[in-house]
């Protein structure tokens, strides 16, 4: 970041700190690994102080960042004001893009999984959660927030998902050829399918380990400003196929019924639809993962997103068997057949 900046966001959180705290002078700036976002995070000490901080700096450079950047501010407010745990927006500036947040803490469940014996336990807790962000969190929505589309649609599924899939990793990432005629009709045909499901909830769309804050027990959501309204079983696919978990089959079964469990108990009209388009809904989520680390790795030259790539392939394979239908063949047959990937395909352990 330019230092003229930096010295400017200084102030910023300088202000923000003698308000909040009368006479506190001095504080800490840790800067926070942002994985794949562009936006500048650190958390704000304030040694003797009270407490901690997040700031974030996202500059408004051109018509998306500042949608993006009011898209965070009115989505949070209105999920923190339905009781969902994400982060108080404590100060902002939309006009040069800075935020001052709760600090939810140091530890991401995809931290805490690596030290877990038995991960099910924080991950009932998760998804009691998610089922109220994505309930209450639809509740008073107004999509005019969003910063991309009102809802999760076709135009999400095959721009983002699919030709994602097509465009960054078969192309980009594996350097195949550039037309892909074959896959044109399994793309259509998951998409008609899966936009079936019904789609008045609040969807978060980015819903994995990395965007889960665990601290004493206590659960908080983050990177929420992609929210629309869509389907149920998308963020739970998100939650349960995340590479960076890489959850047992067994683990993610079990995950599903407990998350069916309170869908039943809340309405169990929505049951329905929700079974019918889950597998639908979850592959198009795996295809653009695949597209986001391939686009990662090779554009944004960030190589530790690599490592998940065959993780996401195999995820993507064993949903596509799972599914077993004929219309997906191409694209079954396809990711079967990966030569670069079938070792990892074949292994109990992709990251081993």
């Amino acid at each position: 970041m330019p230092h003229s900046m930096n010295f400017e966001i200084s102030h910023f959180i300088r202000d923000f700190l003698r308000k909040r705290f009368p006479g506190l002078e001095g504080f800490d700036l840790d800067p926070l690994q942002a994985d794949g976002s562009k936006r500048l995070f650190w958390r704000v000490a304030t040694p003797g102080g009270p407490s901690s901080f997040i700031a974030m700096v996202n500059p408004p450079v051109n018509t998306a960042e500042r949608r993006e950047n009011r898209a965070y501010l009115m989505i949070g407010n209105h999920l923190k004001e339905k009781g969902v745990p994400v982060p108080k927006i404590l100060s902002y500036d939309l006009d040069r893009g800075w935020f001052i947040l709760e600090d939810l803490g140091k530890t991401r469940l995809h931290d805490l999984l690596s030290s877990s014996k038995d991960p099910i336990p924080i991950y009932e807790k998760i998804l009691e959660h998610l089922f109220r962000l994505q309930v209450e969190g639809a509740g008073g929505f107004d999509t005019r927030w969003c910063c991309q589309t009102k809802r999760y649609d076709l135009e999400v599924m095959r721009l983002y998902e699919s030709n994602y899939f097509r465009d960054a990793f078969l192309s980009g990432y594996l350097g195949l050829k550039g037309e892909w005629i074959e896959l044109e009709a399994p793309f259509i045909h998951l998409a008609e399918i899966a936009s079936r499901a019904e789609g008045g909830f609040f969807l978060h769309r980015d819903f994995q380990s990395r965007n889960i804050m665990i601290s004493k027990g206590d659960v908080g959501f983050v990177d929420w400003q992609g929210g629309r309204l869509g389907p149920l079983g998308y963020d739970l696919a998100s939650l349960l196929i995340d590479p960076y978990a890489d959850l047992s089959p067994g683990t993610k079964n079990v995950l599903y019924q407990k998350y069916l469990f309170l869908l039943n108990d809340y309405n169990n009209r929505w049951t329905e639809s929700f079974q019918r388009f889950y597998s639908y809904l979850a592959i198009q989520r795996n295809l653009q993962i695949l597209g986001a680390f391939s686009y990662l790795t090779r554009e944004m030259k960030k190589p530790h997103f690599e490592v998940y790539i065959p993780v996401a392939l195999k995820g993507l394979n064993d949903l596509l068997s799972e599914v077993d239908d004929p219309k997906l063949s191409p694209l079954k047959d396809l990711v079967r057949d990966l030569d670069p990937f079938k070792k990892s395909l074949d292994r109990d352990d992709p990251l081993g």
